[in-house]
Parts: C-alpha cells; structure tokens; sequence
C-alpha cells in the first residue's frame, strides 16, 4: 500500500517540482521514518486516517531516538511536502502536518570571511604549479560569483560568457539562473583555460567541465574542500572555512555593502527570499559590532 504513495510521492518530486536527486532521496527517507515508525506500532495506517495526534507521537519518539532540532525540522518539512502531493492527489483530505510545530532551531550565523582574508588565501595559491592557476581561477569565481561547491565542480564552458560578464549556472532541482562574474576572475579563468587547460589529456565525456584535474577528469567536491581548508591552514585563518564560506562570503558582502535583498537572492539561486533574509541577520551583527567598536555609547564602561 504504502509503496504505491511512496512512488507516486517520488514521481511527483523528479516530475512536477524538478528536484534533483539527493532531494527526492531525502524526501523519501522522511517518509520511511514515518512508515518505519507505524509498523513498529504495528499500526501501517494509510496517510488518510494519521491524524494530528498520531504525528505528534512520531515526532516524540524521533525525539526519543535522538535526532536534533535541525534533523526533526527536515523530517517535518518533509512530511508536509508528502501531504501536499496526497491532497493534490485526493488520497487524503486532511493534512495533519498543518498544526505540526517543528521545534524552535536557533539560526547559527556562519563564518565570514572578510575580504582580507580571502586575499590572503589566493596570495597562498602556488602560482608557479599548473593546478596554482586553476585554483586561483576556481576561487576567483567562487567570491565573485557566490556559487555553491556543486556549481563550481559542474561549471562548463558552454556557461561562460566571458565577453558579456555572465556565467549561465545550473543550480538546485536544476534550475538555471544568469549570474554577473567580476573582471579578475575573468582574467584568471582565460589564463587558466589558454594556458593550463589546454595542455591536459581531457578523458572522454569531460571535454565540457571548466575545471579538470591532472587526469583530464572534472574535480570532486572532495577536492574543493580541500584546496580550500588546506589555503585557510596557511593562510593562518581560524575560522571553520568550507567552499560554502565563500557563498556567505559573497552575499554578505553585498548585504553589508547595501544591495537589495532580491538581488542578492536572485544571484545565490535561492527559491524563497526568506533562505537569503538570513543576511539581513548577519548584516545586523555587523552593525552592531561596528557601533560597539566605534560608537561611545556602545563601548563598555
């Protein structure tokens, strides 16, 4: 019974919402939680008769098992989307998610860095190697284009418009959007292509990829993430920094600098503006660091 929704829910996720793939999965295993939890209550009821009660039960016994506030608010966002695609398909009625709390997550301000250190790491890039040129190039685009690690790792050649400033960028549930890209990381990635890329065997099905390792293969997220914690290392840079760094970064950055919000969500691909609203937060923290090391009022007595 509980096959046929869950492949109807998957269909519906790939087809109508475009989704990608580790979305669809992700979906899927909050309803296998679900599922899981009515047959150890030996209780498989159809999604039509859980009701409200029965939702608040499975909530407390993910509770029980020991998963975190952030882990709970996907089971239940997840559950939602479930009962949106039951209703449009008349298997159930109600929607019990409706009255459903999520349990109340504080909102951790990510790491920012600023544009002094982000200086210091390329200056870290060893330009004297070929992969030096590459790396510079990748980094470049990522501040300046506020692409996420799977963008960058996936870029093509046939996305850049490098005479006009855009780069075309396949995004989450593969929607594309237009992003501006500055004029140094420009220059670095037509030095790397003319220069670099040219002398690499490309393997066969990668002739498209911007950025290739030395076996003509495109880079793994892996490899980003280790290019990137191994420049912050040197760069002698605290922080947790992570390719997502650079994102943050990036519409921080233009936050605090004054852009409109639905710019900023716009260029960071971002479906709703309340996602891209948390730098609006940042940016409020910045203010207030600014008026605590500066202002007279502010400064401890």
């Amino acid at each position: 019974m509980w096959d046929s929704y869950k492949k109807g829910f998957k269909d519906w996720l790939e087809l109508e919402r475009s989704l990608s793939d580790n979305s669809v999965e992700a979906y899927l295993r909050d309803v296998n939680m679900l599922t899981q939890w009515l047959q150890e209550k030996k209780s498989l009821k159809n999604p039509g008769s859980i009701t409200l009660k029965d939702l608040q039960q499975f909530l407390k016994w993910i509770n029980e098992l020991g998963m975190t506030g952030h882990s709970q608010a996907r089971i239940i966002s997840g559950l939602r989307s479930f009962y949106k695609y039951c209703q449009m398909e008349h298997i159930s009625k109600k929607d019990p998610t409706v009255l459903l709390e999520a349990p109340k997550l504080k909102r951790r301000l990510p790491d920012v860095l600023s544009l002094e250190e982000i200086e210091a790491m390329i200056d870290k890039i060893d330009l004297s190697k070929p992969e030096g040129g590459r790396n510079k190039a990748i980094l470049e685009t990522m501040y300046s284009c506020g692409l996420r690690v799977s963008e960058i790792v996936n870029l093509k050649v046939s996305q850049l418009y490098l005479d006009v400033g855009f780069i075309r960028v396949l995004g989450k549930g593969d929607k594309e959007r237009l992003v501006p890209i500055g004029r140094s990381a420009t220059k670095y990635i037509k030095i790397y292509m003319k220069d670099i890329r040219v002398h690499i065997p490309v393997k066969k099905g990668n002739e498209d990829f911007v950025f290739l390792n030395k076996r003509g293969q495109k880079l793994s997220r892996v490899m980003i993430f280790y290019i990137i914690r191994d420049l912050a290392k040197q760069a002698g840079i605290k922080k947790t920094v992570s390719p997502h760094t650079f994102r943050h970064s990036f519409a921080t950055h233009l936050v605090e600098g004054g852009a409109d919000l639905r710019a900023v969500q716009e260029m960071l691909g971002h479906e709703s503006i309340t996602t891209t609203e948390i730098y609006t937060h940042l940016d409020r923290e910045f203010l207030r660091k600014t008026l605590e090391k500066f202002h007279p009022a502010f400064r401890q007595k």
